[in-house]
């Protein structure tokens, strides 16, 4: 190896006044830059300051103007508003038009809102035998028509307009129609049987019938051959069938299908009753005096209805009590009479307190669940059944009727119809309980309903007053067929659920004029897209798109009142209507009822001649405040191409015009530039609304501007969505 290179001796060592030197320069240096950033700093946080102030001077300035103009604004709201009072007036008038002209129109059919009527009815019906099944099924369009108008009295009337006498009265009178009709279903089915061997099929020897309306399908097989092997049936005229044990192949049995396409069976749901709604505190002489008029009417009628008939009146004294009946309902007009009247306006002002307060109380939530489930119990908040009740029965076969010299003999037995026990009550007399495995049904799925899901069948339990799950195995569902097989450990009435919930919540949502007084309702679910119109106090199903399979609905196209509407909507498994204890099974975007309540209102004022949808952003702000989209919208040919959407904020007291839209980064509730802030939704979108707009606005239809809120309340979209 070579020698070691030498270290470099040319680095210059630094002196120690060179090394102060340079740390004198570099904390110079420093001092400098903390200066330099401390009096950056000083200059933006006073320019920060100074805008600060000039924001909230502008801010003060825009509350001071909004209170200057508050009371100005909350008036002309309340004018406005007062389209719900004069709604609610012609629905009173309607009701009691109605109810004359039942009386006037002597059709022979009982007012179901009259006890004697409808108790004459049932004591007459009740009276008459040996009807058969058709004559039954032609009796029961009456029934079911009676059953549903009671049911749409208790849903309609407000509950402050229904004393609770009536309601147990009417539930009463719905009790009683339904027990009766299937009472007459069951005598019609004894008589068919008692005729069986006469109705025998040639080539099986059993008989086989069925019968069906719109409304009710029976099946009946009359065991009458008693042939072991026969185990399997199968209906050819519907799709229907069952695989029975041996033990009942060789009974004296008949099966039984009674589908009803109603449900008789589920306890009727409770009435909302006048405790629920807060009535505000006035005089008791003022709130008799509001109803007055209609208790004269109601009283009238019934007097004339108990007055005997004079054989002898003649048309022109017809005529004049037709006349007077008139007069006395054109009085209802309680608050149009004299307006400059005080009482009149207190009354007026406690129907519109009282209006508001009972569309507040479709928004109030339940408190707690007071409903305890037993085993296997379902939960009827949580599901409903669809398509209707199916009737399973196997039947005892009663005596035949025997002809005899011309004659046909026929032995009635003194208690009728009979069940047949399966499986019985003891099996100690049989081998061994496998003599009686479970029954195999199959079922056609009612095609006017739908399953977004595949259905789940339960049973009804007789002695709890509750439908179950147990009970039944082996469920099969064919959706393109629509057919459902399952076995059961003994037959009875069972019926097929679905979540209630299934289309909850909503993804989005849109309300759009169509024409004047006209609207389209576009609710999107995960499931599919529905569209709704409404117009004066109607309503109508324009279309439904599934996103999973193809379905027509016969609802389509038909113009129904709104609760009959949403009766039918509910019947076909497309329910997007909240109940009290929907939050119990939904995740809610939670908003104070009152807030909601606001919105709905003043939106269905401003629905003529503006379009309001689904904001990303109203999950963001709050149970305080809502967001929404709105946009002036007076093409109503076409829907809205590429619509200039303004984002609103209201809490009920304050609405405002949001800096942010739907495609921000972020969530902000700073207030669009050189824009103000109002008491109402109305004047928030009078500042950039167009005169036409707003004069539409002014000249909408009371009864269309109702049936929108109430729409709106139902269906709840800012809270489900």
């Amino acid at each position: 190896m070579g020698p070691k290179a030498k270290k470099s001796g040319n680095k210059k060592k630094i002196t120690k006044a060179e090394r102060l030197k340079l740390l004198q320069e570099e904390e110079e240096r420093r001092q400098k830059e903390e200066e330099e950033a401390r009096v950056k700093y000083e200059k933006e946080e006073l320019e920060r300051l100074e805008l600060k102030r000039i924001e909230n001077e502008k801010w003060q300035q825009l509350e001071a103007k909004d209170l200057e103009r508050k009371t100005e604004e909350l008036e002309e709201l309340d004018l406005l508003e007062g389209c719900f009072i004069e709604a609610e007036k012609l629905k009173r008038e309607k009701r009691l038009l109605s109810q004359w002209q039942h009386y006037t129109g002597c059709d022979g059919s009982p007012d179901p809102l009259i006890a004697q009527e409808i108790n004459t009815f049932i004591s007459l019906w009740k009276e008459e035998t040996n009807e058969s099944f058709e004559e039954v099924i032609a009796k029961s369009k009456l029934v079911l028509h009676l059953i549903d108008k009671l049911k749409i009295i208790l849903l309609e009337t407000p509950p402050y307009d229904l004393q609770d006498k009536n309601i147990v009265q009417y539930q009463g009178s719905i009790l009683e129609l339904q027990e009766l009709l299937h009472l007459k279903f069951n005598t019609a089915t004894e008589l068919l049987l008692r005729q069986a061997s006469t109705l025998a099929d040639l080539d099986t020897g059993n008989m086989e019938k069925v019968i069906q309306d719109e409304n009710v399908i029976l099946y009946v097989w009359a065991n009458l051959k008693k042939n072991p092997r026969h185990r399997s049936i199968r209906c050819s005229e519907i799709q229907v069938g069952f695989e029975i044990p041996r033990i009942l192949a060789t009974s004296d049995i008949a099966l039984r299908l009674l589908h009803t396409h109603y449900d008789h069976v589920s306890p009727l749901p409770p009435v909302p009753t006048l405790s629920q709604v807060h009535i505000p505190l006035v005089s008791p002489s003022v709130q008799d005096e509001v109803k007055n008029v209609e208790a004269a009417v109601s009283k009238e009628i019934q007097e004339e209805y108990k007055q005997p008939e004079n054989e002898s009146s003649t048309v022109q004294e017809e005529e004049i009590k037709v006349e007077e009946q008139v007069d006395i309902v054109v009085k209802v007009c309680l608050i149009q009479e004299k307006p400059e009247d005080p009482q009149c306006e207190l009354e007026t002002k406690l129907l519109s307190e009282t209006v508001s307060s009972a569309q507040l109380l479709l928004l109030e939530n339940a408190p707690e669940r007071k409903h305890f489930l037993e085993d296997n119990e379902v939960d009827i908040y949580q599901f409903t059944n669809l398509g209707g009740v199916y009737h399973l029965d196997i039947l005892e076969l009663p005596p035949q009727c025997k002809p005899m010299k011309g004659w046909m003999i026929m032995e009635i037995l003194k208690d009728g119809l009979q069940k047949y026990i399966y499986p019985p009550a003891t099996t100690e007399d049989y081998e061994t309980e496998s003599a009686f495995p479970p029954i195999e049904v199959t079922l056609e799925v009612y095609e006017n309903v739908i399953f977004f899901e595949d259905p789940m069948v339960v049973r009804w339990d007789a002695e709890g007053k509750h439908w179950k799950t147990d009970g039944i195995s082996n469920v099969s569902y064919k959706s393109e067929e629509r057919l459902i097989t399952f076995s059961l450990e003994t037959l009875g009435p069972v019926t097929l659920v679905q979540d209630t919930h299934i289309n909850m919540p909503y993804l989005s949502w849109e309300l759009r004029p169509l024409d004047v007084n006209k609207t389209l309702l576009t609710v999107t679910t995960i499931f599919m897209e529905i569209q709704i119109q409404i117009k004066k106090d109607v309503c109508m199903l324009a279309s439904i798109k599934l996103k999973y399979q193809e379905h027509s609905s016969i609802l389509e196209g038909k113009w129904m009142t709104l609760t009959s509407f949403i009766i039918a909507l509910k019947e076909a498994g497309l329910n997007i209507f909240p109940t009290e204890h929907s939050h119990f099974y939904v995740a809610t975007n939670y908003k104070l009822p009152l807030v909601e309540m606001k919105a709905y209102r003043q939106m269905a004022l401003l629905c003529s001649a503006f379009a309001f949808g689904w904001s990303k952003w109203n999950i963001q702000c709050g149970s305080k405040k809502v967001i929404f989209k709105v946009s002036e919208h007076l093409t109503k040919e076409e829907p809205i191409q590429n619509p200039n959407w303004t984002l609103l904020m209201f809490n009920g007291n304050r609405a405002q015009r949001l800096k942010i839209d739907e495609g921000s980064e972020a969530f902000s509730e700073a207030l669009k530039e050189e824009t103000e802030f109002h008491s109402t939704l109305y004047h928030m979108v009078k500042d950039f609304a167009s005169e036409a707009a707003m004069e539409e606005v002014r000249s909408s239809d009371c009864q269309y501007i109702n049936s929108v809120c109430h729409m709106l309340l139902l269906t709840r979209l800012l809270s489900y969505s």
